[in-house]
Order: C-alpha cells, then structure tokens, then sequence
C-alpha cells in the first residue's frame, strides 16, 4: 500500500464505513450503532432513518438480570439482526461506571460496581462475536457525564481508575476480545482520550493485550497525527481529506513514524479481513427475538416494594394512570434510539393477561412539563372506583437522554402530585417506573402499596410488565445500582458536573454502594 492509501485507511470513508481499495480489492467495513439493538440507518445521515430492528432492554435493565448467560443469548439475536441487515461491527455495549445517577446516558451502561459491569459486558462481546459480527466496547475511559463531553477533562488519580473505571474494561478486553475499542470524547487527566498514549497504547494493547483496532468515537478526534501517534487506529466519521493529507505529510517530514501508521494498519486490516469471513444477507426470526425481549425485560425488572398487592388477584377492576401506560417509554434518546420492529403497549398486554378485570385508563400527565391539575382529578375519580390502581410512569426524554445530564433526582412535577393523590384516596396503588438511572422516590414510596421498577424496557416491556404483575413471571431483578434518598447524598455530588475545564473526581474510589457503606448512609 501506498502512504497515501494507508492514511486513507485511518479515516472513515463515511459515516457508517471504512474505506474500500479497489486497487488491492480491499473492501470496505459497515459499522452501526447500539448497544441494545441495530440502528441500521437507510442512507449515510446520522440523524437518518433506520432500518426496523429489534429494540432489547437497556443496559440498565439487563444488568438488573444479573444474569449473564442473558446477555451472551441477547448478543447473539442482534448478531443475526447485524447479519441479516449487513452490518460487520456493532457499536457496544457501553460498560463506563455509573458515577453518578445524573448522567444522561446511564441507561446506556450496566452498573456502578465494576465486576458486575464487566461481566456483562465481556458476555455480551462473547454473543455477538459468536455469530461472527464485532463489537466496540465504549466509552474508554471515564466518560461518566454528557455536562461538555467533548471537552470536559475527567480528573482522575491512578488508583481510582485501576481500581474503579478500567476493570470493567479490561474484563471485557481479556475475556471476550472485543473486535474493537471505542475511546472516550472526554480528556483525561489533561489529554483527550483519542490521543492519549497511556492509555490506548500502554495499558490497552500492551498490558491486556488488545489485538482489535482502537476507533474514535465520532467525531473524538482533534489532531490525527497526534491521536495515531497515542494509539488511536480508526478516526469516525469521513471523508476527512486534511486528515489524510497531514497523516501523509506527517510521515514525509519524519514527524510520524510510518511503522506507527502501519501498525493501524495492521489492526484495521485484521478486523476488515474478519467481518469478511462472515456472509451476510438474509432475514432475522422478528417474533422469536421479540419474544426473547421480552423474556430479557421481566427478568431485568426489579420489585422494590410489595405489601402482598401483587401478583394482582381477585381483583374486578383496575385504574389503569399514566401515559406509558399507553404510549410505551422503552428506549433512551441519542445515538442508541433504534425503529422498533413492534412495540408492546401496557395497556394492551394487561387486557390479554387479565381479560376478566374492567380496565379504566386516565392519562394522568401530560407529555410536556406542563402541570395540568384536571388530569390528576380524572386519574383519582378512576383510582377511587377501581379495585386497584396501577401508575405507569415514564421520566420524558427532556429530562433524560445522551446530549445532556439530568438536573435532579426527581421524577416530573405532575408525576409526584399525581403518585401523592392517588396513593391519598387508593391504597392498593401499584407504581410503574421507566427510566434509565436512579430516581428518588422518598417523597412518595411509603404511599405506595408497590413499586416496580421496569427500566427503560425494550420493545416487548408493555407485556413483561404485565407478565410480572399478574404473576405469570416472579420478579427476580436486584438493583445494579444504589438508589439515594437525595441528590446531596450522592458520592460525586460536591464535584459535579466541574468547573473550568475540568471534573475532579474527589470522591476517588468511593462511588457507588462503597460510599453509602462507608458512610453508613441509609438508601
């Protein structure tokens, strides 16, 4: 190859696939995002639509199996959905630390303790590439906040990231061999992560011995030289012509060794030439993964609280609140938001279940952040005549999603009062909650004759939920995270979101139940 064509190579050629050399017949690989499903776009747009996959749990959910036999059965569906759909890498799982309920993308992610976020993980990688499709494990490292991720520097001292925010990593990296890595926007320490050489090339590819390419997130890259020089194989997305020229001009002067861009070379070529031993095409068994969804959902989902109301029995009627109980909350927003290839709704899957209980639905709040009181009056009225009372409630996507950080614990204004008003006149309320981190829940829980928490779900949540409360599945999920009866008792809180430029990671290695603990801090 050419210098010309090995810095080409560097580059996406897209914003999905690498670049092909017709001169040597070297294809070209696809890459698409997940974790929890393909999203497989129609054209080269990243906001473009995407083709119809299956929409899994989230990591929040998943993770709260504690079952990793699970995750490998789960990674092994979207390998056969990336096969059918023509892709060669997945862009997953997430595995960075829950450090704080804040972030925005924690739904994206598996824990706050790292053994359990590794073994995931490494299960994960071990489904997917088992069906000869690869993996991207991401976001390495610290990426633990969506407050000026292109930017912010992630203060961090050697033994806390030894000890908390690379074992996952490294798990996954020893066990499973990802086909590639994917590295964080954020600096660390003062270096952004796509040109940080300790730890892509010294404790990535030396110390754990990762054989895959090191691919940026997109967009992660400043300088290509220097992020080629830290260890950083693959810059997405492309064209970027000026990339390429100074890659090129960098090795004429002498500034950039050429065995260090034939080294990602080497990497690259090796994971193309592999997506090219599996043959793609074909079709994917919908229903069977819908109904694995499903099976993956119930067994995610945590019953928080239960004084003998569930499993719903002798029951005649039922006031069904809230609109997800009808218009299903089951995926994050951002990069991961995949077209479901159906969608379970609550409501319909509890009428299936229980064809003999009168369903009586009130919408209960409504989809902006607007506080209507006449909706919390219908849903009482309903609540009042009913047997029982179920609250479906889903945290919108204005207060949780990639892009941005939660500002608080809590779930919506009208959603609390709403919890406090029927719970006042019902008090055999169960609560239903979807969201992808940790909420408080103090302010109401003790009104609540149960709480269920079902995560953000996947497309056949509507019926695990129902598959739960009728008692067809007995809940068997444990929190994978701690919840805090407030912000202010939260490990990360007198550090967040930073300041100038930087995160100082003052709690060092006590996030988590380690601080709760420590602190012996009730939850």
């Amino acid at each position: 190859m050419t210098i010309a064509e090995k810095a080409a190579l560097c580059t996406g050629a897209s914003n999905w696939r690498t670049v092909a050399v017709e001169r040597l017949s070297l294809p070209a690989m696809f890459v698409s995002d997940g974790p929890h499903g393909l999203r497989k776009v129609e054209s080269d747009g990243l906001g473009a639509k995407s083709r119809p996959a299956t929409c899994f749990p989230t990591a929040s959910n998943t993770a709260s199996s504690w079952n990793v036999d699970l995750l490998y059965e789960m990674g092994q569906a979207i390998a056969e959905e990336a096969i059918a759909l023509n892709v060669d890498v997945v862009l997953g799982p997430g595995t960075n630390m829950k450090r704080t309920p804040l972030c925005g993308r924690n739904f994206e992610y598996f824990s706050e303790d790292p053994y359990l976020a590794g073994q995931m993980a490494a299960s994960y990688i071990e489904g997917v590439q088992s069906k000869g499709v690869g993996t991207s494990l991401k976001h390495y490292a610290a990426n633990n906040q969506e407050y000026q991720r292109f930017s912010i520097s992630a203060e961090v001292d050697e033994r806390t990231m030894r000890e908390i925010y690379l074992p996952a990593f490294e798990t996954a990296v020893r066990r499973a061999k990802p086909w590639s890595v994917m590295c964080a926007y954020n600096k660390i320490n003062g270096t952004y992560a796509s040109e940080n050489y300790h730890l892509l090339t010294e404790i990535l590819k030396d110390e754990w011995g990762f054989e895959g390419l090191v691919v940026s997130d997109w967009g992660a890259v400043h300088d290509r030289v220097a992020s080629l020089k830290g260890g950083l194989d693959l810059e997405m997305p492309g064209p970027k012509p000026s990339r390429t020229a100074a890659v090129v001009e960098a090795v004429k002067s002498g500034e950039l060794a050429e065995s260090v861009l034939d080294e990602a070379v080497r990497r690259i070529l090796g994971i193309v030439f592999k997506a090219q031993e599996t043959p793609k095409g074909g079709e994917f068994e919908a229903e069977a993964h819908h109904a694995l969804a499903r099976r993956i959902a119930a067994e995610g989902m945590v019953l928080l609280k239960n004084d003998g109301v569930l499993p719903l029995k002798e029951i005649q009627t039922a006031a069904v609140i809230g609109r997800a109980a009808q218009q299903a909350h089951f995926q994050g927003g951002g990069s991961s938001h995949i077209n479901p290839t159906q969608v379970d709704v609550p409501f319909v899957e509890l009428q299936k279940l229980a064809p003999e209980v009168e369903l009586q639905y009130a919408e209960g709040y409504p989809e902006d952040d607007s506080f209507q009181q006449e909706m919390i009056e219908a849903a009482v009225s309903a609540a009042q005549e009913s047997d029982v009372a179920l609250l479906y409630l889903g945290l919108p996507s204005y207060k949780e999603s990639e892009g941005y950080d939660r500002p608080d614990l809590d779930l919506t204004g009208q959603q609390v009062a709403l919890v406090k008003a029927v719970t006042a006149v019902q008090p055999r309320t169960v609560v239903i909650v979807n969201n992808g981190s940790a909420v408080a829940m103090s302010e109401w829980i003790e009104g609540a004759a149960a709480v269920l928490e079902a995560w953000m779900m996947g497309q056949a949540g509507g019926g695990a939920i129902a598959d739960v409360l009728t008692g067809k599945v007995n809940p068997s999920g444990k929190l994978a995270e701690t919840y805090a009866l407030k912000l202010s008792d939260t490990p990360a809180h007198l550090n967040f979101p930073g300041e100038n430029g930087k995160v100082r990671y003052g709690e060092g290695l006590f996030i988590g139940y380690r601080y709760y603990d420590a602190k012996e801090m009730p939850v």
